[in-house]
């Protein structure tokens, strides 16, 4: 229970006149008649020292879904109501306890599928986002007072030298590190959001047995009948970090079978759909070695029963003696993302982020375009504040309700 009336209500429902702060107290719970509901502990957390800047009151009972449902009907009878999506950490973020980017680190936190998720998760729940963007604020505010200093004594002459130097700083100090900011949206956002891999290549050259030991299971069927894959099979696993959804597809080949022509038509469509393509073709076949596929990753396979020289694309592979694998691994991960970005804390991991700074970045070479016109300073000052105002709402400063209705509608109840 979050809220002014949170202490007053634990009273009427627990048999505690008074509880220590940040003490986990054993107490009953009671109905209106004054039956025990459950036993349990109780947690007073005062305002402003708790997650929302409010009383928070934690009633932790048994399991039994009964007996929960009973605690939660005595507790709107006295005035509770079931909170909204997301609700305790917008009111975090209203009572200053947390800026905007945190609040949408606790939601990746809750759906972070893999370690490094979550570690980078923790890491913006941390604030070192916010705290970048902050600094970029900064310097930008300074930037722009010195154009608005111009405005405001119209009389002076202002040196050709002044604008270059104010050009190389916005440049260095804040188009520059957005940039680089910018450039790390693909690894960020597939961190959460996960990549799709399609395996493509000829009937029985290893796609359903790369499929299987990546998965760690037999999830499809291996066989020496060409054909025999003939829908698109999928498994989930994660390379260096990165949830992946992988597709094993029908072999590539013209066919008189119309199923087989339809399992051929759907690898070609996942293929088209996917963030990374692996071709596969067998050693003993260089009918397979089609190096005109539209691919990523070009992978040679069964290079243990054969002697010979391969075109210099591919990564020699032996899935049934699993050698080569880790360098598959290592490939794949680079196409889907700079794994070395992802040490330095600064990751653009939502598409709400990626999408302001392409439009703060708009903006300020906007700006930047027309910094050497002083007749068109005002306008210069117009765009660089508007970027400003762009940065603002990663950390929630503008629009305030308009920007949290659109972040919390992606919570979940409660949290």
């Amino acid at each position: 229970m979050s809220g002014p009336q949170a202490l007053s209500i634990m009273k009427q429902v627990t048999m505690l006149d008074d509880i220590t702060p940040r003490t986990a107290t054993l107490t009953r719970w009671l109905d209106r008649t004054g039956d025990v509901l459950d036993e349990g502990l109780a947690l007073f957390f005062p305002a402003p020292h708790s997650y929302t800047g409010e009383d928070v009151i934690e009633l932790q009972g048994h399991g039994s879904p009964v007996l929960l449902r009973a605690l939660l009907e005595r507790l709107y009878e006295l005035g509770c109501r079931p909170a909204e999506p997301g609700e305790f950490t917008r009111r975090a973020v209203e009572n200053g306890n947390i800026e905007l980017s945190q609040a949408e680190a606790v939601a990746a936190c809750i759906d972070a599928a893999t370690v490094r998720a979550g570690k980078q998760a923790l890491r913006q729940l941390q604030g070192v986002f916010g705290q970048h963007i902050n600094t970029l604020m900064q310097r930008l505010t300074g930037l722009v007072a010195h154009v608005e200093a111009c405005l405001d004594f119209p009389e002076e002459e202002i040196p050709a030298l002044f604008f270059e130097q104010l050009s190389e700083n916005m440049q260095e100090t804040v188009i520059t590190p957005i940039e680089k900011l910018l450039s790390t949206a693909p690894l960020g956002e597939r961190l959460f959001e996960g990549a799709v891999v399609a395996i493509i290549g000829a009937p029985n050259v290893g796609k359903s047995s790369l499929l299987n030991t990546l998965a760690g299971r037999d999830r499809a069927i291996v066989s020496n009948i060409p054909g025999t894959t003939r829908d698109v099979l999928e498994i989930d696993f994660e390379v260096h970090g990165i949830p992946v959804r992988l597709a094993d597809t029908a072999g590539l080949r013209t066919s008189d079978d119309a199923i087989e022509q339809e399992g051929v038509r759907r690898a070609e469509a996942a293929a088209e759909q996917a963030d990374a393509i692996i071709f596969v073709a067998d050693a003993s076949r260089p009918d397979t070695w089609d190096t005109s596929r539209n691919a990523n990753i070009f992978l040679m396979n069964k290079v243990d029963l054969v002697d010979a020289v391969f075109p210099p694309q591919f990564i020699p592979v032996s899935i049934k003696q699993k050698t080569g694998l880790e360098q598959l691994s290592d490939v794949l991960a680079k196409q889907l993302g700079d794994m070395s970005l992802a040490d330095e804390g600064l990751l653009v991991t939502r598409e709400r982020h990626r999408t302001i700074l392409l439009e703060t970045l708009s903006h300020l070479q906007a700006g930047m375009s027309m910094l050497h016109s002083e007749d068109q300073l005002e306008l210069t000052a117009m765009e660089w504040r508007a970027a400003w105002s762009q940065l603002g709402s990663i950390l929630g400063i503008g629009d305030i309700e308009y920007i949290l209705d659109r972040v919390f509608s992606e919570f979940c109840i409660g949290k």
